[in-house]
């Protein structure tokens, strides 16, 4: 029975089907690559924020504000990726032929990837377009706040603590970081002068109030201006200080400053502006080039059947290969064009649209020339010519010696 005598739910069940494939190595491979580009950022922001008091709750916010910029970065290779196992999958238990033999075409086949990828795009906007202009501003925020927040009464040593003007380092310090030796100070008194305290040892602890922390300087000298101006220096063998914790300082500016912190509309209305916040060509180039990462989502399907009706078993990894290599090249085209926007050496339209137009073209002519013959395209060729030349390579290479049977 061909595909033409199936009732209307025959093509509705396909469909269900294929997408079933799709939706859990779609979920999968989007969420372990959200969680390994967060785990690594995670470990970097606590090795920046180790001196900041509450650093454990700065590092959740700071990680909860990256997960749209992340979303953004792996949405597009784990569609990829989970289209390609998709297919794989389809290809080894000759699925596919079995659907071109009912009289299914290798287009109705891509139809619910393509819708796939049509939502993902409309998603892709709200990404690129809402949720990361606000979270990369609510990121900095933190980070700025993280950062002038004071430090909490203990000190790594070798670290430095510079908060407001006042400057403290230490050699070495005990594993609580409140026992130090070596201690160099530099503040300002309470008329505004320069004051310079060095000792061999010093012990901090947090007083009650928790804004200052007492000091027990030993063995040292403080060098500082007396009432008549004149520099004094006084050698001790016992000296109590407090040095205030400050509290975070708010962000200096308000969202908008960078063009990336700006919403799909604001970016619009920004560039139709007189006197925008930063250069038109900045401005439509950020624009046009989120316009461009959401649409270039439908024709992923396009892409991945050829490369992936063309990986067979064992052969699997050229094709995976070439795919990246391609997605590489329109990510660092669409980069390349935004940057020449924005210095002014092309136009803003043809320098992100022209890119976009040579890969989707590439993709639907992959695509196209892969429907009579199912993964045979130009770049399976091409690639099964390389894996000749290396085998051929690999055989002029000298075999080892097998051993002689005793």
């Amino acid at each position: 029975m061909s595909a033409k005598d199936l009732p209307n739910g025959g093509p509705r069940l396909i469909d269900r089907y294929l997408l079933r494939l799709l939706l859990w190595p779609l979920a999968a491979c989007l969420g372990v690559t959200v969680i390994a580009l967060l785990l690594e950022r995670i470990l970097r922001l606590l090795d920046v924020l180790s001196q900041s008091s509450a650093r454990f709750g700065y590092v959740a916010q700071l990680a909860a504000n990256l997960v749209p910029h992340y979303l953004g970065l792996a949405l597009p290779v784990a569609f990829f990726v989970a289209l390609f196992i998709v297919i794989v999958k389809l290809s080894d238990g000759s699925e596919i032929d079995a659907l071109l033999a009912s009289g299914q075409s290798l287009e109705r086949i891509a139809a619910p990837f393509v819708a796939v990828g049509v939502l993902l795009s409309v998603f892709s906007i709200i990404v690129f377009g809402y949720m990361q202009p606000y979270s990369r501003y609510a990121y900095r925020a933190v980070m700025h706040a993280a950062i002038n927040a004071g430090w909490n009464g203990r000190l790594a040593g070798g670290a430095f603590i510079d908060d407001k003007g006042s400057l403290l380092t230490a050699d070495s310090a005990d594993i609580a970081g409140q026992r130090l030796t070596r201690v160099f100070i530099r503040r300002l008194d309470a008329k505004g002068q320069e004051e310079i305290i060095t000792a061999a040892s010093a012990d901090l602890k947090m007083d009650p109030d928790g804004k200052t922390i007492t000091m027990d300087l030993r063995d040292g000298r403080r060098i500082a201006h007396d009432a008549y101006g004149t520099y004094r220096n006084l050698a001790f063998t016992s000296l109590t200080t407090q040095t205030p914790l400050s509290a975070a300082a708010v962000l200096l500016r308000d969202r908008g400053g960078d063009e990336r912190e700006l919403t799909m509309g604001e970016l619009r209305r920004e560039a139709q502006s007189p006197d925008p916040v930063v250069s038109k060509g900045t401005l439509l180039s950020e624009f046009y080039g989120r316009l461009a990462r959401a649409a270039f989502l439908p024709f992923l399907p396009l892409l991945a059947f050829p490369l992936g009706l063309a990986s067979k078993r064992g052969n699997r990894a050229p094709g995976l290969i070439m795919a990246g290599l391609l997605l590489l090249a329109f990510q660092h085209s669409l980069l390349l064009g935004q940057g020449m926007a924005k210095a002014g050496k092309a136009a803003a339209f043809p320098a992100i649209w022209v890119p976009f137009a040579v890969f989707a073209a590439l993709s639907v002519w992959l695509f196209v020339g892969s429907r009579t013959r199912p993964g045979d395209t130009p770049v399976s060729r091409l690639v099964r010519r390389i894996n000749n030349l290396v085998t051929r390579a690999l055989r002029l290479l000298p075999q080892p010696k097998k051993r002689q049977a005793a």
